[in-house]
């Protein structure tokens, strides 16, 4: 049976974060990654997702650290607030929002979205 919607399929990623639009000068050394999976959890088109993952830093800013995000994906929606539910490090115990929206795609091999966090709570 074809599933058009892709209702079920999970997708796993490890991704370099940049700031602005800059490409990273190395996509395997990059100090700050997106790691984590997102899942199509409806049956319409186009699908809504749910992601979980944490933006991993490696860098002499912050160290090694983490902030960790989770929440829907609702395709209709430009701009999404995922809720930031903790973290290590530096972002220990962090809560806030990262609002993420679509800013580039090509079908389905390479798509960029726009990210801005605001931490309410950080313990350092």
């Amino acid at each position: 049976m074809k599933n058009p919607s892709a209702f079920g399929t999970v997708m796993v990623f490890n991704d370099p974060m940049t700031e602005e639009k800059s490409l990273p000068p190395s996509l395997e050394e990059t100090a700050v990654r997106a790691q984590g999976l997102y899942m199509y959890d409806t049956k319409k088109l186009p699908g809504n997702a749910w992601f979980a993952f944490s933006v991993v830093f490696n860098s002499t800013v912050h160290g090694h650290c983490t902030h960790n995000i989770i929440g829907a994906d609702i395709a209709y929606q430009k701009a999404k607030g995922l809720p930031v539910v903790g973290g290590t490090g530096d972002f220990f115990m962090a809560r806030g929002i990262a609002t993420v929206q679509d800013d580039v795609a090509e079908g389905i091999t390479y798509f960029r979205l726009l990210m801005d966090t605001k931490l309410y709570e950080c313990y350092v």
